[in-house]
């Protein structure tokens, strides 16, 4: 044992003697390439030596692997970025020592732990119901060890490690020498699926073809013989292929700047799993008038199973263009497209980060171990999963009040109670009363409104002033003024009074018996959304539609809520649950309701002088950000805003790019970054809550604590599972749950989209408002605010 900047070091190079011994494996096959595997390093953070601790180290001396042993974070972390461990099993269960899933975390951010596997260990509680895994696989923890100090547990637990992920890491690591070999390659390389969408292409590629690889995202290049009639072409392509034979002829193709190619194409089925046809290998030469070879270009296709994505998308991906352009692929195709599509070589898409991860783990399978393939098949099921980016409803150990926001938040219920069907009470709409006093236009608001509203325009504009101003109608005032500021009603081409009119019926149809989904969180929300946008990477970023459509979802995002949750109404059987199949089956009630509502009396309809095809634009971009309120997807869209806007943005400015317009504008404007920047606009101002001031923040928690205890009152009424029974009125602790909704829910959120649109006076107050919630929780207080000195 030797001292090591803190961490001790047991350096264990050969193999004790044992009936169980196993002898060293030093060689893996990885399809045709023969990888030497060096001696395991293994890496052990224990503050305190325990039996434990002991086992894991008489594990890695019999198993033969290089131990090294840290007692601190610190000394840890120094030391893997020193050894490049490819195990590490840090200690969870002691939080007073360290905390575990922190220095996970930060071994995470280095480059190096890229395929290193990391266990945690954690306490065995016979007693206790089991806890979910989701908060250490999200800290980055690959798998858990429930604690056993026996030497054979732990030395098995190694070994099954060694031969199962480390071995799968080992064979992922060699994947990027493959990478290497194709991106340097003289030869241009394509990858393509089963659909001929394109998945990888090379820098030797787009030299070809002269595209820039972020030109070629969802675009197709369709190319058509010299000589030969299309259908007959297509059709003695398709006879081969489709039976798994190799096609070899020639292509024309239209470059960038218009020139054509001739190539000389050799297209390669390759058959995956199930005996399917899932991707092909395309061999092109370059050719000149004379047909003498200028190039080769080899475009190989790895074998892998088509992302998600990919498969829901499917039939947007099949439709094929003419030579002649190089455009976005529509969703309208026919079966000459089809066919077309079929034998398409160059399709223009790159390939989707989720599709890469695919078909390394299937190149991966095919010369693994029976048990590594298994587990890999496991990987893959979860890969295929539609809910890529939520977590599986995990929360922080015992903690009920996460457990039950997100059970409650992230579910549609789908517990069904036979009898006890919840018919919403607000299913009949509200026409707009005659006997309100409504503004004409806004010189004539009352003086003491235009007062409350002078700020508007700030974050610190105080909504509930204005709430009592306008004896809770805040949402028509608002919504007049800020729909002004923004030009709204030049853009859609109607009348102020048509707006004065659609702003009454929507905000009659909110409900102002909910404590919190009222016309005053929508006007809220109407103002959040008008300061995002105001900001200037926003402004940079969305265009008029963008901003109409932003304004318009605002106001519509919750009408005619009932003050309960998705999994309430499923649970009861509601008539709109049955109507959307419990799914977001509120959010597609608000999205359909606000449509009809403005549609159905031309007095109101502020569409009605759009052209259709603005309009139908419009009503897209409107119902998608209602649609991303639901919170079922809040993960899904706050990961992907980060891996799309938010790290590539910080990559240019790494490199020195800040003033790079060009590039900063390729990430901005692209448009499926809009559609995840419109989202994630949409999404921050409709939970802003714990960044705004620190009385409205308590207000705000006030009143939804209020409702979630009114659906738990009323669960227990009728009988019917309760979604959230932390929230019971009599013993919850509002700061508890505040403090459990923030953690889950905003920081990561926040963050991301302060990092975009540089919002320091929200993350002020969020801070201010966590060491707020954090004081009356340290006194193990339960209500909104303490009691008077």
């Amino acid at each position: 044992m030797e001292e090591y900047e803190g961490a001790d070091i047991l350096e264990t190079s050969s193999v004790s003697n044992g009936p169980w011994c196993k002898a060293p494996v030093t060689d893996v096959q990885f399809g045709p390439m023969r990888l030497h595997q060096d001696q395991l390093q293994v890496l052990l953070v224990f503050a305190e030596e325990d039996e434990q601790s002991s086992g894991f180290r008489w594990a890695c001396d019999k198993a033969g692997f290089r131990c090294n042993l840290a007692r601190t974070p610190q000394s840890a972390l120094e030391c893997f970025l020193d050894k490049h461990h490819d195990i590490i099993i840090i200690d969870h269960r002691h939080s007073r020592y360290f905390d575990a899933e922190a220095l996970c975390r930060s071994i995470r951010t280095t480059k190096a732990s890229e395929n290193t596997v990391i266990i945690c260990v954690v306490q065995r509680h016979p007693d206790r119901e089991e806890s979910s895994i989701l908060p250490l696989i999200s800290a980055g923890f690959t798998r858990r060890y429930v604690e056993n100090s026996s030497r054979m547990a732990c030395y098995n637990e190694l070994i099954q490690l060694e031969f199962g992920q480390v071995q799968a890491q080992f064979k992922l690591r060699a994947c990027n020498s493959l990478f290497t070999a194709l991106e340097k390659s003289q030869e241009a390389i394509e990858i393509t699926s089963e659909d001929h969408v394109i998945q990888y292409v090379n820098p030797a590629f787009e030299t070809m073809m002269g595209y820039q690889i972020g030109e070629l995202i969802e675009k197709e290049l369709t190319e058509v013989p010299i000589n030969e009639k299309k259908a007959d072409f297509l059709d003695t392509i398709n006879s081969c292929i489709k039976i798994g034979k190799e096609w070899q002829g020639m292509y024309y193709a239209k470059k960038k700047n218009g020139d054509s190619i001739q190539q000389n194409v050799k297209i390669l089925p390759v058959i995956g799993q199930g005996g399917k046809i899932r991707h092909y290998v395309s061999i092109s030469r370059l050719c000149n008038d004379n047909n003498k070879v200028e190039k080769t270009c080899e475009c190989i296709q790895a074998e892998s199973q088509t992302d998600t994505q990919t498969c829901r998308h499917k039939d947007m991906r099949k439709g094929s263009l003419d030579v002649r352009s190089t455009t976005s692929r529509g969703s309208d195709g026919s079966s000459q497209r089809r066919r077309s599509s079929m034998a398409r070589v160059h399709s223009m898409t790159i390939e989707a980060p989720i599709t890469k991860v695919i078909n390394i783990i299937n190149a991966a399978q095919e010369s693994s171990p029976l048990p590594v393939a298994e587990a890999l098949d496991r990987a893959l099921e979860i890969l295929r999963t539609t809910e890529l980016y939520s977590p599986q409803l995990g929360t922080k150990d015992e903690d009920p009040h996460t457990s039950d926001l997100v059970g409650g938040l992230m579910t549609d219920g789908l517990r069904r109670l036979s009898g006890n069907e919840y018919i919403l009470s607000a299913k009949q709409t509200h026409q707009v009363a005659g006997s309100l006093s409504s503004p004409i236009s806004l010189n004539d608001i009352p003086p003491r409104i235009t007062e409350a509203m002078e700020n508007e325009e700030q974050w610190d504009f105080d909504i509930f002033e204005l709430e009592a101003a306008t004896h809770k109608r805040p949402l028509v005032y608002l919504g007049l003024k800020i729909f002004a500021r923004f030009g709204i009603c030049e853009f859609l081409n109607c009348s102020e009074s048509t707006l004065r009119s659609w702003l009454q019926v929507i905000e009659a149809n909110y409900h102002s018996s909910n404590s919190y989904h009222n016309s005053t969180h929508s006007a809220d929300v109407l103002h959040a959304t008008a300061y995002f946008l105001s900001k200037e990477r926003v402004k940079q970023t969305l265009d008029p539609i963008d901003e109409v459509a932003a304004l318009i979802a605002a106001t519509v995002h919750d009408v005619d809520h009932p003050g309960r949750t998705n999994s309430f109404l499923c649970n009861a059987g509601s008539e709109l649950a049955i109507l959307y199949n419990d799914t977001a089956v509120l959010e597609s009630h608000h999205a359909a309701l606000a449509f009809q509502l403005t549609t159905r009396d031309g007095k109101c309809n502020i569409f009605k002088n759009m052209e259709r095809n603005e309009y139908r634009t419009l009503r897209q971009v409107i119902i998608d950000m209602v649609l991303a309120t639901e919170m079922t997807k809040h993960f899904e869209h706050v990961n992907k805003f980060v891996n799309s806007i938010n790290k590539p943005l910080a990559a240019l400015e790494e490199n020195g790019n800040n003033g790079d317009g060009e590039s900063i504008k390729t990430v901005l404007r692209s448009p499926e970054n809009r559609i995840l920047i419109k989202r994630m606009l949409i999404k921050c101002a409709d939970i802003s809550n714990p960044c705004r001031p620190r009385e409205q923040c308590i207000e705000w928690a006030g009143r939804i604590s209020e409702e979630y205890f009114a659906q738990t009152d009323e669960e227990r009424r009728q009988g019917l599972p309760v979604v959230m029974p932390v929230f019971d009125r009599n013993t919850c602790s509002i700061p508890k749950s505040q403090l459990s909704f923030i953690d889950y829910f905003i920081i990561d959120m926040f963050d991301a989209w302060d990092a975009f649109a540089d919002l320091p006076n929200l993350m002020e107050h969020l801070n201010n408002n966590i060491k707020y919630w954090k004081g009356l929780d340290g006194r193990n207080l339960r209500v909104l605010r303490p009691p008077p000195e």
